[in-house]
């Protein structure tokens, strides 16, 4: 250990976490006080769990109850609209993805997970039965939910899937395997998108979604290790192996690709805002080191390259504040086209992980320690720059609405 005796052996203790609540266009200036409110409780909830996260993300381990957290304080109803579920302004869900990503990008998944894919199919899709049954579970988080579409080899061209759905005289039984899927091992249910085999069936080959219990025997799921990105939430490998489900495990209200495309684009303005919050992080913890850091005997933002650096980043954070806010203005209106959120997933995670990179680099050393967060949104950053649509997808689906083309292989 180091005696703080030693010359040059006492550091300052830096504070670069704590909000600082840059709004340099006063993007947020007219925040109904309803909206504030739910930004406030989010903030609450999120920081009060962020030693767990922390410490989940360092030791790559999954700390369920922090979920549980957010769903006690009514956090995972994303913008949707039902009798169970309190209601959010298009405004006020994407402040609460950002900010729970702001404080850390594993809880900013947990809400896309258990809000903006399970809640939001069970909403979309499921019979009054399955609604009654787990609207409020999910909700309140005593119940884990899980979106199980990408596959093994059916990522990005994810309208292939392979998993199969054949019909049995009293059901369904699922055979297949999917891939990178949050909650999958959590023990609680997956909504599982499979193609039905039911030769002369009005739906055989259709693409549709069933209600899995993650203890039904066939069912098995193995934690994915090894991240370098997310590691405080779980993703799982799942392999269906002959799972036998009742008829009404069918969610009713899927009958084709086009259901499991309307989720996917309502969480792509979830993943905008979500980037967002990663970049808030990065350049607040940037701009706060600059002001506290001395070299060569002044502070770092007495330098000009520095200045010019955060410059820089301002105005690529100002850039996806406006991006969300008129993106949640378009959607009270009714008026925001899948497109439209497409392009503001496109520009807000690339910019991101610009402005997070800057960051790095100002903190110097200093930024990649974990402690210091920027390191960690980085990474983390890469996992939501690739789910909920590549960047390629977007660029594709946004040019066919372009030119008229299509230029999907």
């Amino acid at each position: 250990m180091t005696e703080p005796s030693l010359p040059g052996a006492t550091e300052p203790a830096y504070d670069v976490t704590s909000p600082l609540d840059v709004d340099y266009y006063d993007a947020f200036r007219d925040i109904p006080a309803a909206d504030r409110e739910i930004w406030d409780r989010a903030r609450k909830a999120a920081a009060a769990v962020a030693p767990q996260m922390a410490e989940g993300w360092d030791r790559h381990l999954y700390p369920v109850q922090a979920a549980v957290t957010l769903g006690r304080h009514q956090l995972f109803n994303d913008g949707l609209v039902h009798p169970d579920l309190e209601e959010f302004s298009p405004l006020a869900t994407g402040l609460v993805n950002m900010e729970v990503s702001r404080i850390d990008g594993s809880l900013g998944t947990v809400i896309a997970v258990q809000g903006g894919l399970a809640l939001r199919t069970l909403v979309y899709c499921g019979s009054e039965e399955q609604q009654a049954r787990y609207v409020k579970p999910l909700a309140s988080g005593e119940v884990l939910g899980s979106f199980a579409l990408t596959e093994p080899d059916h990522g990005s061209d994810s309208s292939g899937l392979a998993t199969r759905a054949t019909r049995t005289a009293d059901g369904y039984t699922l055979r297949g395997a999917k891939k990178w899927i949050g909650n999958g091992a959590s023990g609680g249910i997956t909504f599982v998108w499979a193609r039905v085999e039911s030769p002369g069936a009005e739906d055989h080959g259709s693409v549709r979604c069933f209600l899995v219990p993650q203890d039904t025997p066939g069912y098995r799921a193995e934690v994915i290790s090894g991240k370098g990105a997310l590691r405080a939430i779980d993703q799982a490998l799942i392999h269906l192996d002959d799972v036998r489900l009742p008829e009404d495990a069918l969610l009713p209200g899927s009958h084709s690709f086009k259901d499991t495309s309307r989720v996917l684009y309502a969480t792509r303005a979830g993943v905008a805002w979500s980037a967002l919050g990663h970049a808030t992080a990065c350049f607040e913890s940037a701009l706060a080191y600059s002001r506290q850091r001395v070299q060569f005997g002044k502070r770092l933002a007495q330098h000009q390259m520095v200045q010019e650096r955060l410059t820089r980043m301002l105005s690529h954070l100002v850039a996806m504040q406006m991006y969300c806010v008129n993106l949640a203005q378009l959607e009270a209106e009714g008026r925001l086209r899948p497109t439209q959120a497409s392009l503001a997933k496109y520009h807000n995670t690339r910019t991101a992980r610009m402005v997070a990179a800057e960051a790095r680099d100002l903190l110097g050393g200093n930024g990649i320690l974990l402690e210091n967060g920027v390191i960690r949104h980085q990474m983390d950053l890469e996992a939501i720059h690739t789910y909920e649509g590549t960047e390629s997808v977007q660029a594709l689906l946004i040019g066919r609405d372009l030119t008229g083309f299509s230029a999907f292989a």
